[in-house]
């Protein structure tokens, strides 16, 4: 026989979301719920991977003297509705939950949650009554998209899930997801979405990097560059490509050198708006045998290890100044062919 948790609360609205309102243990809110962090090799979930230390120091807080929390957001989804239901009592209601099943995903309490699970500890708690995981994903965002300390590069990865037109109002974002995703790119799982990692990667840029990049590529491309999406990703995609391919060594390497850093990727792909002006003329090269002639001809006189010329750059300026130094090396590189 399925054993039942009841939890005891009242019924109502909020704003326009029909929710839950009670208190309960702490140990059976963290019986009863499930926190959907992204996974980034699948793209399944959608919150901040898990910080220990942030959930310990809520542990070691809630059982002192005084301590006190807002209430613990969840959402009962529809799909595990088989498994909970809400029956009235009185000028109260009940929620029953079976208790071999976890069917309240945690919005906003997953670190205040994570280490109670032996604690007895009352907490307040809401649950919205059956929205999506799409709606459960925009409330989060609203929640906490200011939330100091939430991964920015999290949010934009949200934006592709939620905002319909992402192609035209941010083909940036969905370049850099793109470049992400595709099997072929040397970029594949390799950009930091805020989620879980996948063990034994090796982590590069995040996703917000690449995705400023890219759109500082789109701005600097001369007028008569398409917008097409497709015609876009497949020059950012094969300029990726012959950089890998000519600096492998340094790819390979990323804690020894800047390439795929964020300074590099800024800087590389403003570089890339510089070269792409020169297509005209060459234009009856592929772009592989474009980017690897422009390329090759400058990129391995750069030092770019982390004691090089990029050594102690950061922030808006040091963007500037690498950039700088990589057009330096182009024009040399010219000289020195002349």
């Amino acid at each position: 026989m399925t054993v039942k948790i009841e939890l005891q609360g009242i019924l109502g609205l909020s704003g326009r979301v029909n929710t839950f309102v009670g208190f309960a243990p702490a140990n059976l809110l963290h019986q009863c719920s499930f926190a959907d962090i992204l996974i980034e090799q699948t793209g399944e979930g959608y919150q901040r991977r898990f910080n220990d230390k942030h959930s310990l120091d809520f542990r070691t807080y809630i059982q002192t003297q005084g301590s006190t929390t807002i209430p613990l957001t969840f959402n009962l989804r529809p799909e595990h509705s088989e498994h909970w239901k809400i029956e009235p009592s009185g000028s109260t209601s009940n929620l029953i939950i079976d208790s071999e099943h976890k069917v309240m995903s945690q919005v906003d309490c997953q670190h205040r949650l994570g280490y109670l699970a032996d604690l007895g500890v009352s907490l307040p708690f809401m649950t919205f009554i059956g929205l999506s995981e799409k709606e459960e994903m925009a409330i989060f965002n609203t929640i906490n998209s200011k939330a100091k300390g939430l991964p920015g590069s999290l949010l934009d990865f949200h934006d592709t899930k939620l905002i319909a037109d992402i192609e035209k109002i941010k083909p940036e974002l969905v370049l850099a997801v793109r470049l992400n995703d595709d099997s072929s790119s040397p970029w594949s799982k390799m950009l930091d979405l805020g989620g879980n990692r996948t063990s034994g990667m090796q982590r590069r840029a995040s996703l917000r990097t690449m995705q400023k990049a890219i759109r500082v590529f789109i701005r600097n491309l001369p007028p008569e560059f398409s917008d097409d999406i497709e015609e876009l990703y497949q020059i950012i995609l094969s300029y990726w490509m012959v950089l890998t391919v000519i600096l492998v060594e340094e790819w390979d390497n990323p804690r020894k050198n800047v390439l795929c850093k964020g300074i590099g990727v800024y800087s590389l792909m403003a570089i890339a708006a510089d070269i792409c002006r020169e297509k005209p003329e060459l234009a009856h090269l592929s772009w592989d045998d474009f980017f690897r002639i422009k390329i090759g001809s400058f990129a391995t006189y750069v030092d770019w290890s982390n004691q090089g010329y990029f050594k102690g750059l950061g922030g808006e300026a040091g963007v500037k100044e690498a950039t700088e130094i990589l057009r330096r090396a182009r024009t040399e590189s010219k000289l020195k062919v002349i």
